[in-house]
């Protein structure tokens, strides 16, 4: 059985380092959104969450502000989801 991303340590701490970024905007935004829901996210969110950390900055941006919406691979109920909590956050 898999160990889960809030059971595993060095998951949480690769979680963060991913959530790094060159923008300082994306930046702000992400961290402000881990330090309030990191402990509660659940693996489905964790798997959104790393699909978005594999955007280049200026999509993710893009996305973070609502000026556009997931397409092909994100366009996922959960991908969806994650993007409105941290838009809120």
């Amino acid at each position: 059985m898999p160990i889960t991303h809030q059971a595993d340590p060095i998951k949480r701490a690769r979680l963060r380092w991913r959530a790094r970024r060159g923008l300082l905007e994306n930046d702000l935004i992400i961290t402000r959104f881990l330090d309030a829901r990191e402990a509660s996210l659940t693996d489905d969110e964790v798997d959104a969450f790393s699909r978005l950390m594999e955007l280049d900055d200026n999509e993710l941006m893009s996305l973070l502000l609502a000026r556009k919406e997931p397409e092909i691979e994100l366009d996922l109920p959960s991908v969806h989801s994650l993007l409105g909590q941290l838009r809120i956050a």
